[in-house]
């Protein structure tokens, strides 16, 4: 086969991984002896880091061919899809092309299973290792980790990748038993922990090679199973907690040719997925626990965001007085972000808050104005009701306000 032709099967397979990102990555210089490459320009797939910057990468799989039958997978053992395979010098190759045209800022690199966990790992950890060393590759490189590989093999991936992730897959052990049962989440859990234990002790000895520094990530996939959003959070929840992970990204379930009845054959909503990164953006940022945000049991409500929907549920709390309000009270108002609300804290220590000033500073002030008072306005009683506000800041049709 063509390299041209595996390039086509192989990213268009790559494209159900979702937990591709390059946040955290450090700055690389391009010039003089420190290698080629830095993390930016335009190109295949786009990624952004924390402080915005969009970055692209080559996001391709080794292989396409898989020792495991996992049922919601396009690239199962049982799948007739097209398959093909890479060779990590054909891979280095490619990645050198696209670098030095300026079309990707880096590599993001998975694979099927072939031959064995390991035989895998060493052909991934192989691709990275000749990057950096033969050629002084400084983009980014994101490599997808064998959950089942030897845990040498990981830290040794970590020496030469900018961020590892092993993907979770589904939320519930129950699930994965049913639907991957030649995997098991104490493999993938003792993958995170090994790249945990190896990042912390980097991080302790400055003397240390740098480990994996954009740290890891995961994927859960999301409508493959019956788990609704309650566990899907829950389980988040304790991966952020546990493994100190960077990143939990969440991808609707895809139904691909000739699926077979385990998993569903309609998919998920795709305003659900979007809901669940809003409800973990406010996990990681504005310090929500899943339970304030949704109960042991159901599902995120589609016709609002999680923080309106918290909001909503716990009136008693407004509307909030700016210029008296904590700022981490102040930063779970609708319509205020983080940012905003560290500026209305400094704003007030020289002046008053008035209405004003919350327009002034780029706050969403339809969204807000229903849970706020300041030194000039306090909102009328009747434009507070609950069930009159949520039909009035809703994002999407009635219809949708519920599902499940």
């Amino acid at each position: 086969m063509e390299l041209i032709d595996k390039l086509t099967v192989l990213a268009d397979a790559a494209k159900y991984d979702a937990s591709c990102a390059s946040s955290g990555a450090p700055k690389r210089s391009s010039k003089g002896k420190d290698g080629i490459g830095a993390t930016n320009g335009m190109g295949i797939c786009h990624s952004y880091t924390p402080d915005g910057r969009c970055v692209s990468l080559l996001k391709i799989l080794l292989t396409n061919f898989c020792l495991y039958d996992c049922q919601y997978c396009v690239n199962r053992r049982s799948s007739d899809v097209p398959r093909a395979r890479f060779t990590p010098e054909e891979v280095i190759k490619l990645t050198l092309d696209f670098y030095q045209r300026n079309y990707v800022s880096g590599l993001f690199l998975s694979s099927g299973i072939i031959q064995s966990p390991d035989y895998t790992m060493e052909q991934l950890i192989r691709v990275a290792k000749v990057l950096r060393e033969e050629h002084q590759f400084r983009g980014y490189i994101h490599l997808k980790t064998i959950p089942e590989a030897d845990p040498a093999l990981i830290a040794e991936a970590g020496r030469y990748a900018d961020r590892l992730s092993v993907n979770i897959e589904l939320p519930s052990p129950e699930s994965l038993i049913r639907l991957a049962p030649e995997k098991q989440v104490s493999s993938i859990t003792g993958a995170m922990g090994t790249i945990e234990t190896a990042s912390q002790e980097s991080r302790a000895d400055r003397r240390a090679p740098k480990f994996a520094p954009g740290g890891q990530s995961t994927q859960m996939i999301v409508g493959a199973d019956a788990s609704d959003d309650s566990r899907i959070l829950h389980t988040a929840e304790a991966l952020y907690g546990e493994y100190r992970l960077r990143r939990v990204y969440y991808s609707a379930f895809s139904p691909i040719p000739n699926s077979p009845a385990s998993v569903p054959m309609q998919a998920p909503p795709l305003l659900r997925e979007h809901r669940l990164y809003q409800a973990d953006f406010l996990l990681r940022s504005y310090g929500f626990k899943v339970k304030e945000l949704i109960g042991a049991q159901g599902n995120l409500p589609l016709d609002i965001d999680p923080k309106l929907a918290w909001a909503l549920s716990n009136r008693e709390i407004f509307p909030v007085d700016l210029n008296l309000a904590e700022p981490q009270l102040i930063a779970r108002i609708p319509g205020i972000g983080v940012r905003s609300a560290e500026r209305i804290v400094s704003l007030r220590r020289l002046k008053r808050i008035r209405y004003e000033d919350v327009v002034r500073l780029r706050c969403v002030i339809e969204k807000a104005k229903p849970f706020i008072v300041t030194s000039d306005y306090r909102p009328r009683q009747d434009t507070v009701e609950s069930s009159a506000l949520r039909r009035q800041l809703s994002d999407q049709p009635a219809q949708m306000a519920l599902w499940g």
